[in-house]
């Protein structure tokens, strides 16, 4: 197998960050708070899903989770410890405002202030999403992202927490991944809410990015002139099986469903016209209204990056499938309009996800993304990996395999800037072992581990190696 568009290995010296940049750690509320029904907070589509039997590995939920709601200064005393300089967490949708509609919830409210509060106290920057999958299910239960409305809804959702919390964070991101929301939740339904209509995906993306657009809006009449305000966006670095002209297409074609669906609007204020030629045969796209292209197109003050591995595409035969393209199996394809792609798993090391262990593609996927938005800062807002983490018969945890993957990964993003990219930060995936989605408890992207029956935390071998990364911005030679 041929893989084209590779780069050298970066040499294996020590590496000086920027002064200012910003070193931190990730989660997303339902993966770690647990207290599924306390305090006001209703069921959203992660809760629907997971507790439908089939969808999640061994039947796993979030309604534990890693019960972050009630040990939340345990964990902030040990992002302290670790020295982070951030803290990216998201706002649970249906704990702030349950249904979707209407007045906030305070007890919910209440939870953030205090988690804010704890983090200034430790000089620890909170940087708040406003959206990672948690759409409470009776907005699903009304189409759900598919619907106009519900991007109306985020809006309204998106006032409620800045002026709930805009006094004291300064940092906010909309939302996270809207690919996976929009292509996993709708089309191949492996992620909530477990639907499968193509049509509905491609609406979805569109309401998402209208979502996106009108929260920015909320967001900035709210918020202190100093504040910054950005999106996360998975993008995909998809590189050619070959260097044919027809596997080049297909790295278009998935481009045009992985990235631009939601860069072209968002960061250029136009939906790619490939896009539209590809997904012809599915929808004439008419329920892009006319003014949408300008509420999307907001100015940011960076982009989130979510890096983990990259795409390897080609011309698909009459055999080509899609159950190598990393999201998780299922009958129905994430890619509406690429029934001629077929995905290939990357060759080299794997995770104990399989994702390939490719810092390259992150080198690349910076480099192109410096040249494609001249102008924009540039924030890692996940990178990490899933390893068969245990502890030792004295306690310890060690993982050297993860503390190889970072430091690939970090020296691939300090050379991205060495050549010209405005990175501002790097923020770890994830600070805790938690609920992996559709995998459940089975895989463990955590710097810190947990013991899930007593909640027991235990910061493994990469958290201490971070800690001093962090600590001093020195990424240490090998």
């Amino acid at each position: 197998m041929v893989i084209a568009q590779q780069t050298a290995a970066a040499p294996d010296a020590a590496r000086t960050f920027p002064k200012g940049f910003l070193w931190g750690s990730a989660t997303a509320a339902y993966q770690i708070e647990g207290a599924a029904a306390e305090d006001g907070r209703t069921p959203s589509i992660w809760d629907t899903y997971a507790r439908t039997p089939g969808r999640v590995r061994n039947g796993d939920t979030g309604d534990i989770a890693t019960d972050h709601y009630h040990r939340r200064s345990e964990d902030v005393a040990l992002m302290a410890e670790l020295g982070l300089g951030a803290y990216r967490f998201s706002l649970a949708w249906p704990r702030i405002q349950p249904t979707g509609r209407g007045p906030a919830v305070q007890k919910g409210l209440d939870f953030y202030r205090r988690l804010v509060d704890e983090l200034l106290e430790k000089d620890i920057q909170p940087v708040a999403t406003l959206y990672h999958w948690d759409l409470p299910q009776e907005l699903e239960d009304a189409g759900g992202w598919p619907e106009r409305a519900t991007a109306e809804r985020f809006a309204a959702y998106a006032a409620l927490a800045a002026d709930a919390l805009g006094d004291r964070v300064k940092t906010w991101t909309t939302l996270n991944e809207p690919w996976c929301s929009a292509f996993l939740g709708y089309g191949s339904g492996v992620h909530a809410p477990g639907r499968t209509d193509p049509v509905a995906a491609l609406r979805a993306a569109h309401h998402l990015n209208l979502g996106h657009g009108l929260a920015v809006q909320a967001l900035r009449d709210r918020l202190r002139a100093d504040a910054q305000v950005s999106v996360t966006l998975n993008i995909h670095h998809v590189r050619p099986l070959t260097a044919t002209g027809a596997d080049a297409d297909a790295v278009r074609r998935i481009d045009a469903l992985a990235n631009r669906v939601f860069t072209g609007p968002m960061l250029n204020g136009a939906y790619p016209e490939d896009l539209f030629k590809d997904t012809a045969e599915l929808t004439d796209w008419s329920f892009v209204q006319d003014g949408d292209l300008p509420l999307i197109h907001q100015p940011l003050d960076f982009l989130g990056v979510n890096y983990y591995s990259p795409t390897v595409v080609s011309e698909a035969d009459d055999s080509g499938t899609h159950t190598s393209d990393g999201h998780g199996h299922s009958a129905h394809s994430p890619w509406p309009g690429a029934d001629r792609v077929a995905f290939h798993q990357p060759p080299g090391d794997t995770t104990a996800m399989g994702w390939a262990i490719d810092p390259s593609g992150l080198h690349e996927l910076l480099r192109r993304l410096a040249s494609d938005f001249p102008g924009l800062p540039l924030v890692i807002t996940e990178n990490g990996a899933a390893f068969d983490d245990y502890a030792d018969p004295s306690g310890q945890v060690n993982d050297p395999a993860r503390i190889a993957y970072v430091r690939g990964h970090l020296a691939a993003v300090h050379q991205a800037i060495l050549d010209g990219a405005d990175v501002r930060g790097y923020f770890l995936w994830s600070l805790l072992d938690n609920f992996e989605w559709a995998h459940g408890y089975s895989k463990r992207f955590g710097a810190v581990y947990v013991d899930y029956p007593t909640g027991t935390r235990i910061p493994k071998a990469s958290a201490r190696w971070y800690s001093q990364v962090a600590r001093t911005g020195v990424l240490p030679a090998v």
